[in-house]
C-alpha cells in the first residue's frame, strides 16, 4: 500500500495534514492583511482578486501535491485563469478556495476563510475551513466535525443543533439586505432570529449549532461549499438543492458552478 493510499484509509491523518496546510496559507494571507490587503486586481468575472488569494492557492496546490501526488486540484484562482483539470474519472480531486470571502478581507473585516475540500466520487470526504483573522479552524471528515481555537490552542467537537421550538436562527450573506427569493423561502418557517455572516464561516454556523438554516440562492462555486460541506457533514446536517438533493461536485459542464442549496441543522 503506497503513502497516499494509507493516507486516503485514514482520514484523521490526512484532515490533519490538510490542517497545517490552510495555516501555513493563512499566515501568507495575514501577512496581507496587515499590509492593508495590497494591490486589488478584477478577474474576467469582474470580482476582485489579491495577491494574497494568488500567493495562497500556489503554496496549497504545492503542498496538497506533496500529500497526494497526481490527485487533480481544482483552485479558484486557476480556474478564472481556465487552468482546470479533468476530473471526469478522478476517484478524488481537491476543491480549494484559498481565500473565501475576498471581500471582506479587503474591507479589513475578519470575514474570509481558507478553504480546502477533498472530493471522493463527487461526495465531499474531508474538510478544512480556517479564519485567519479569527484564529479558528474548523475541519471535518466521516462522522467527526471540530473547532479549533488559535487563543488557547482548544480544540471541540461540533455538532448541528435540534430547532429550538420558539423559532430558527437563519445565517445569511453579509452584503445583500434584501432577497426575494430569500424572503419568500423563508416565509415557509417561524425565524426568530437571523445571522450575517461572510465567506464559509455561515456553513459553519450551522455545524457548529450557532444557526440552523443557511440558504443561498446566488452564485456560488464547488470550491466555496465543498470543504464546509464536508464539515455540516461530520457534523450531523446535510447541504442539499431545493428539491432535497445532496450537492454533488466535479459534474455537469465542467465550471464548478453550484445550484442554488440550503444548509440545514436538525430541522
Amino acid at each position: 500500500m503506497s503513502t497516499a493510499d494509507k493516507l486516503l484509509a485514514n482520514p484523521g491523518a490526512l484532515t490533519n495534514m490538510v490542517r497545517r496546510v490552510a495555516l501555513e496559507a493563512g499566515a501568507i494571507i495575514l501577512k496581507y492583511y496587515d499590509e492593508g490587503h495590497g494591490e486589488v486586481f478584477s478577474k474576467s468575472d469582474n470580482t476582485p482578486v489579491t495577491k494574497a488569494d494568488r500567493e495562497a492557492e500556489i503554496l496549497i496546490e504545492k503542498k496538497l501535491a506533496e500529500i497526494l501526488p497526481g490527485v487533480p486540484f481544482v483552485g479558484e484562482e486557476a480556474s478564472s485563469e481556465g487552468r482546470i483539470p479533468d476530473t471526469s474519472n478522478a476517484e478524488y480531486f481537491w476543491l480549494v478556495d484559498p481565500l473565501d470571502g475576498t471581500q471582506d478581507f479587503i474591507a479589513g473585516t475578519e470575514d474570509f476563510t481558507v478553504n480546502i475540500g477533498l472530493i471522493k466520487n463527487g461526495a465531499p470526504f474531508l474538510g478544512v475551513i480556517y479564519a485567519p483573522a479569527r484564529g479558528e479552524v474548523y475541519a471535518g471528515h466521516t462522522d467527526k466535525a471540530v473547532r479549533w481555537t488559535e487563543n488557547n490552542n482548544n480544540e471541540k467537537e461540533i455538532r448541528i443543533r435540534s430547532a429550538p421550538r420558539g423559532g430558527i436562527t437563519v445565517v445569511t450573506s453579509k452584503g445583500k439586505k434584501y432577497d426575494p427569493e430569500l424572503e419568500k423561502y423563508l416565509g415557509e418557517f417561524k425565524v426568530e432570529k437571523v445571522l450575517r455572516y461572510g465567506s464559509s464561516l455561515k456553513i459553519c454556523a450551522v455545524a457548529s449549532g450557532k444557526a440552523d438554516m443557511y440558504p443561498r440562492f446566488g452564485r456560488t462555486g464547488e470550491w466555496d461549499t465543498a470543504a464546509g460541506d464536508a464539515i455540516l457533514r461530520a457534523a450531523g446536517g446535510r447541504l442539499e438543492t431545493f428539491d432535497e438533493k445532496p450537492l454533488v461536485y466535479g459534474v455537469g459542464d465542467g465550471s464548478f458552478i453550484n445550484p442554488p442549496f440550503v444548509a440545514l441543522g436538525d430541522i
